[in-house]
């Protein structure tokens, strides 16, 4: 007698695993938007952190420059691009701020006369950080 598998198990194989693909799959690109929103958020958070320790280390003034045309957060100084991240590229996300830029100066401290909400989405998820006037970040 031979072993085997016949072509009615592959077959039943196949729709059980479609099955639980159909009702997994939505589930699973959820997580995945939220994750990316996520850890954009943090790279954000980040890339702040890094304009203020550059401001004073470098004893100058430093901009964070958001661009939710392009998603992209930029740090300059006096002209020198320090790092420009393009946060639709890498996670796929799109970019809302109330305000420009946020600038620290040599002592660390923000410029500003507002707080700052920057909002990141893709699909359904949500996360929004806001930057205080002194420049601190909260989520």
């Amino acid at each position: 007698m031979r072993r085997g598998i016949t072509l009615f198990e592959i077959g039943v194989v196949l729709v059980i695993v479609g099955v639980l693909c159909a009702m997994g799959g939505p589930d699973l690109l959820r997580l995945m938007d939220r994750t990316r929103v996520r850890h954009a958020g943090n790279e954000i958070v980040t890339t702040l952190a890094l304009a203020r320790a550059t401001a004073v280390a470098r004893e100058v003034r430093v901009a964070a420059r958001f661009d939710p045309v392009r998603s992209t957060v930029v740090v300059a100084s006096a002209g020198d691009t320090i790092v420009a991240r393009d946060l639709g590229a890498i996670y796929g996300i799109s970019l809302q701020s109330n305000r420009d830029s946020v600038v620290y100066g040599p002592t660390g401290v923000g410029y500003g006369a507002a707080n700052q909400t920057v909002v990141l989405r893709r699909g359904r998820a949500v996360d929004s950080l806001i930057i205080s006037r002194l420049g601190r970040v909260r989520r």
